[in-house]
């Protein structure tokens, strides 16, 4: 009896606040699974992710390395990210933003004092602390420079 108590509580717990992050997340990598995981134990995660469109007019031509379908797959089957969804422009981004409600919305670091995308949605922005040295680009560029083999 004691697990489905547990278990009951820990729904609760993340029923009680929305949670929303979102980006490319094309190439994953230690930073990202920390920030997923601060953002699930605040509560209920959504994951928005850029669509192939919206990486490559963002990121360059060539990305992102992989496809939306992809990333979305990936992204469904991380430890506490309880939906994702996907959206092409900012106006989308905003409308699944306010759609979701999100009590919470999580971003990086780096986008302290610039404007933040739905915020107006959300009853509170949290900044996540990036964690130095990684980053999708470097992992990306690593991999196309033979000599760093």
């Amino acid at each position: 009896m004691e697990s489905i108590s547990n278990i009951t509580l820990s729904e609760k717990k993340h029923e009680t606040k929305r949670i929303w992050v979102n980006g490319t997340f094309d190439v994953l990598h230690r930073g990202h699974f920390e920030l997923l995981k601060y953002a699930s134990s605040l509560g209920k995660l959504r994951v928005g992710i850029d669509y192939d469109g919206r990486v490559s007019e963002l990121k360059g031509p060539t990305r992102p390395v992989n496809v939306w379908e992809d990333r979305a797959f990936v992204m469904s089957l991380i430890k506490g990210v309880d939906s994702v969804v996907g959206f092409a422009t900012q106006e989308d981004l905003e409308k699944n933003i306010k759609n979701w409600e999100p009590d919470i919305l999580v971003v990086g670091s780096d986008y302290k004092g610039k404007e933040v995308l739905g915020s107006q949605y959300a009853k509170e922005v949290v900044f996540f602390n990036r964690i130095p040295d990684y980053s999708s680009t470097k992992i990306i560029n690593y991999g196309k420079d033979s000599s760093s083999w």
